[in-house]
């Protein structure tokens, strides 16, 4: 079994800055991509943000040059750094894990966070 546990969203002015952890424990390995993703009210899911395990990046267009992903592979846990936070930023956040359920083969699966709000004001 494998759960993810998001942690840091809140209440922030605009402006401000908040990071985000997900760390991910139970029985998952060789973790590849890990993604951040937000789904504002009334609006589909979109891709933020995502980090190979080769710790190339890649960003949604509305922001880059503000967000930065990271992650430390020896937690298990993936991270994202909001900074200049926008009242369009806010969202409920939700990591997504790939990884395998065996060390060194089978086939990959994709693991969700239980998602964390994140509210910024104007």
């Amino acid at each position: 079994q494998v759960q993810l546990v998001e942690s840091g969203g809140g209440l922030v002015q605009a402006g401000g800055s908040l990071r985000l952890s997900c760390a991910a424990s139970g029985s998952i390995f060789s973790i590849n991509v890990m993604n951040w993703y937000r789904q504002a009210p009334g609006k589909e899911r979109e891709l933020v943000a995502g980090i190979e395990s080769g710790s190339s990046t890649n960003y949604a267009d509305s922001v880059k040059g503000r967000f930065t992903i990271s992650r430390d592979n020896a937690k298990n846990t993936v991270y994202l750094q909001m900074n200049s936070l926008k009242p369009e930023d806010t969202a409920v956040y939700y990591c997504k894990i790939t990884g395998r359920r065996s060390p060194w083969s089978g086939p990959w699966y994709d693991y969700w966070g239980q998602g964390t709000q994140v509210t910024v004001s104007s």
